[in-house]
């Protein structure tokens, strides 16, 4: 696939402090990439220079297409109408009002309302027809569903899904893993200002191992165990659990979350 982003040997230091230690990125175009890191690990600076937003030191990004960015806030006036916004930034990019893209994202049921009157969700929405109005190639966005109920998160997800269809490359941050899980095709973990690792799910649960959580209950309590080797663990505990007697009611096999694997990768473990 051809590239929407490419980042080679990038560095960006505050003083001496070295946040961002030449990064290798590559983002296909039309794929959803998220990007993942735990506090400090120099992702909300990576994304300011991708976006540029901000100044670095050293290296090379390149990005091919129009770029749309959707921000978790915006300095809107509190009392500029949500239309009002929209026709600004549409005038601002020279460009005519999509009223299917209005319609699509629920902008036209608030249009009339001020920027302070409106829910989180419909924030989100008004930020994202706003990252749109230049109908971008690239697509950023920031924590898209931070704030949002459970209807709102759903709505997004699906819109997100659409622009995709669309061609659309985006880059999106989160800290909820299952939304990482159900949206992303690939990921990339910074720790400590270098890729930590890069690449599809199904990898990065082979990169970390199998890991299972084995619960057994039994007529005296429960018991619960650890093991990279399920096959030799289980077979382990079975046999003790036969030589005390035990009669066991019920066993349960938990392999280990995405958000676990994540932890594991980002703290260096």
């Amino acid at each position: 696939m051809n590239e929407a982003i490419k980042i080679s040997s990038l560095k960006k230091s505050y003083g001496t402090h070295l946040v961002l230690n030449g990064l290798d990125i590559c983002v296909r175009q039309g794929e959803v990439f998220a990007l993942l890191g735990v506090n400090g690990a120099g992702k909300t600076t990576l994304l300011e220079c991708i976006e540029g937003l901000r100044k670095y030191d050293s290296g090379n990004i390149a990005i091919i297409g129009k770029v749309g960015i959707q921000l978790q806030s915006a300095s809107l006036p509190g009392h500029m109408k949500a239309l009002e916004a929209v026709k600004l930034f549409a005038k601002w990019n020279k460009v005519a009002l999509d009223n299917t893209m209005l319609g699509a994202l629920g902008i036209l049921d608030f249009s009339q309302k001020q920027y302070y009157q409106l829910s989180t969700g419909q924030k989100r929405r008004l930020h994202l027809a706003l990252a749109l109005m230049r109908n971008p190639d690239i697509l950023f966005l920031d924590e898209p569903t931070a704030g949002l109920d459970v209807e709102g998160r759903v709505s997004l997800h699906e819109q997100i899904r659409q622009l995709k269809e669309a061609g659309k490359t985006i880059i999106l941050t989160s800290h909820d893993m299952a939304e990482v899980e159900n949206l992303c095709d690939r990921m990339a973990i910074l720790s400590g200002g270098r890729i930590s690792f890069i690449g599809t799910i199904k990898q990065l649960n082979e990169t970390v191992g199998k890991h299972y959580t084995i619960t057994i209950q039994t007529e005296s309590g429960t018991g619960k165990y650890a093991s990279d080797n399920i096959g030799e663990t289980l077979l382990a505990l079975l046999t003790e659990y036969r030589e005390k007697g035990e009669t066991i009611l019920d066993i349960q096999i938990d392999r280990g979350s995405l958000e676990q694997h994540f932890m594991k990768i980002a703290k260096g473990e």
